[in-house]
């Protein structure tokens, strides 16, 4: 068995764009979820309008990828809205339901070939690159060492990714020591108590829902910038795997999500590196290609005795919050 091979690729996930969007969608979940109560279960929407919006303006109305954020953004927040208007009112359960729904019409939506001239259907977008690599201030090169040597562009879109994490780490943890984050922890807690003060319930989890949707699109977007948008990318699998590296880190945490993100890509990595290998010597009675879909189960186990012996997480105070109640 290659072990060099197997950890050289582990280690490679610690700084992977797809970590990295992974733990900023989740940040976006904590909002939500952590310190909201909100049961969002699409965040895989909120990610395919932040990568689409972003690939569409850039080719096909020709405008500067920074501009293509923007509008990213905008979507999420619109998106949100459009969730929020008639599902914050009710049952968290029912906004479990709906964004779960309104994930899969989004995803449908880009897969249609109704609006193939903008979406290229099922087949998605690609060579939207341009110029946000001319952006780039690294000169053309190698850098790095070992599992971790990037050429220039893949150095600009980690660090990029890395920045816009930072930043929304950094507004989470501002917002959460705000007046303002408090009475979100409160509507958490006990909605109808915070209510009872004249506070307006309603405008305070529909302004959460929409800066975690920011959060999710903006994960979108990095998970987007390596390769291509591909509609088929946005299932339900995706939303369950941030839900588990939000679970894994810790709900109501500012770097819980962060760190979740970086163990869950970490152990699969490894998994899909050593199962398949311990299939092909035949120490697993299975095939390599079941092998990899092994991980997932185990992956699914894992989560399930989190949220029976640690519901809050790695990072999180079970005094303040659990998964369980």
């Amino acid at each position: 068995m290659d072990w060099g091979g197997i950890l050289n690729n582990t280690a490679g996930w610690l700084f992977s764009p797809t970590t990295i969007a992974y733990a900023l969608a989740a940040t976006g979940l904590a909002v939500h979820f952590g310190y909201a109560g909100l049961l969002n279960f699409g965040m895989a929407g909120f990610m395919a309008i932040g990568a689409y919006s972003y690939a569409i303006s850039i080719l096909s109305f020709g405008l500067p990828w920074w501009l293509g954020i923007i509008i990213g953004m905008i979507g999420a927040a619109v998106f949100a809205v459009i969730l929020g208007i008639p599902t914050l009112r009710l049952r968290a359960d029912y906004l479990a339901i709906v964004t779960i729904a309104a994930a899969e019409i989004v995803r449908l939506l880009f897969t249609t070939t109704a609006f193939d001239e903008f979406t290229n259907s099922a087949d998605g977008l690609g060579g939207y690159h341009a110029g946000f690599r001319a952006a780039n201030p690294f000169p053309q090169g190698t850098y790095g060492f070992g599992p971790w040597t990037y050429s220039a562009d893949d150095l600009w879109v980690r660090v990029f990714g890395l920045i816009l994490l930072a930043i929304a780490i950094l507004m989470v943890w501002s917002l959460m020591r705000s007046p303002w984050g408090r009475v979100l922890k409160g509507i958490r807690e006990d909605e109808d108590a915070v209510r009872s003060l004249g506070k307006n319930v309603f405008s305070y989890k529909m302004q959460a829902l929409i800066i975690g949707g920011v959060f999710g699109s903006l994960g979108g977007l990095v998970f987007a910038l390596p390769s291509a948008v591909v509609p088929a990318t946005y299932t339900t699998s995706l939303t369950f795997f941030i839900w588990t590296i939000l679970l894994l880190g810790g709900a109501a945490t500012v770097f819980g999500p962060v760190l979740g993100a970086v163990i869950f890509w970490v152990i699969m990595a490894f998994l899909d590196g050593v199962l398949p290998a311990l299939a092909a010597q035949g120490i697993l009675p299975i095939s390599s290609i079941q092998a990899g879909t092994l991980r997932f189960v185990l992956v699914g186990l894992a989560l399930m005795l989190l949220v029976i012996f640690r519901p809050q997480g790695l990072l999180g105070n079970k005094r303040e919050l659990t998964f369980v109640k």
